[in-house]
């Protein structure tokens, strides 16, 4: 029997912060994804928000959250720390741990912009209590995270990328090709950094809800290569 569909608010304590979020998970959900925003966003970012319900009505659980304070959120120096953001995500993770494990839920990261750099420094650092299982990135900048990471990266990771967004494309490419995991780069045809042109961001939640399905579902171990 599956357990009852979950949504609740939460309060994550990092730092001297408290991180506002918002988890919700369906009754038969098989992942868990844990969002990570781009710089000057929230978690109330409407693509985000959109990616997260078409995961829902997929059968995966959703954690949003505010990576930093309102106050540090308004410094760049804060929103451009991925080593800060990074470990802000972890927190998260293992804030939501022990619902994962209660519900058998195995754990991914959707990273977009400054928070896809965080996702992947988060994932080469995560433990065997709480798993990364997966990395999907939307228009992220990978790079960011360094050299050393991106060698590091053992799970299957996704880049998506605007197909007219062509400098953090090109950067998408160079931090592929850095990678040793399972790992793909999809291109959304004519579109910005901001996926919004029309159409565009239904083809980001449809990439991004079919490489998570493919990883995190129970039938699925997801291959990873250990660097």
């Amino acid at each position: 029997m599956n357990p009852e569909p979950l949504s609740l608010s939460m309060d994550i304590v990092a730092d001297n912060a408290v991180l506002e979020g918002t988890l919700d998970c369906p009754g038969n959900a098989t992942g868990l994804v844990i969002f990570a925003h781009g710089s000057g966003s929230s978690r109330l970012s409407p693509r985000n928000r959109y990616v997260a319900d078409q995961l829902h009505a997929a059968g995966l659980g959703t954690l949003l959250f505010d990576l930093l304070s309102a106050e540090e959120a308004s410094h760049a120096s804060c929103r451009f720390d991925i080593e800060l953001l990074a470990r802000r995500l972890q927190t998260a993770t293992r804030a939501v741990g022990s619902i994962a494990r209660e519900r058998g839920l195995r754990l991914g990261y959707f990273g977009a912009s400054t928070g896809a750099a965080a996702a992947i420094l988060a994932a080469t650092e995560s433990d065997d209590a709480c798993p990364i299982e997966v990395v999907v990135s939307r228009g992220g900048r990978p790079d960011l995270a360094g050299p050393r990471a991106l060698d590091k990266l053992a799970c299957p990771t996704l880049l998506i990328v605007g197909a007219a967004d062509l400098d953090v494309l090109d950067l998408n490419r160079q931090a592929l090709s850095q990678m040793h995991c399972e790992k793909a780069l999809e291109t959304v045809p004519r579109a910005t950094h901001l996926f919004e042109e029309e159409g565009a961001l239904e083809q980001v939640a449809e990439l991004a809800r079919a490489w998570f399905v493919r990883y995190l579902s129970a039938a699925t171990q997801p291959k990873r290569h250990a660097r």
